[in-house]
């Protein structure tokens, strides 16, 4: 997956548009950052159990109880270097 393509997920996370970013990084389930934000997505959604999966699938499960904003802003950083 692209970097472009995880910004563009994470910008329509942030505007609220769960679906539309679900459907990007859902294509792409072995890249590990696509994961993390699938797991976040999860999380807002209120489905705890599904996004503790995609944060073990992710291997970023010190983030499950990070708060979705923080977390937005830590996976940004994370795409950066």
């Amino acid at each position: 997956m692209t970097r472009e393509e995880l910004e563009r997920a994470l910008d329509l996370a942030d505007q609220g548009s769960w679906d539309e970013a679900h459907a990007i990084v859902q294509a792409d389930e072995a890249d590990q950052t696509a994961c993390w934000i699938h797991a976040m997505l999860h999380k807002i959604e209120g489905d705890a159990g599904n996004a503790r999966y995609w944060y073990r699938r992710a291997g970023r499960m010190g983030h499950v109880a990070d708060e979705p904003t923080a977390e937005l802003i830590a996976i940004r950083e994370s795409i950066r270097g």
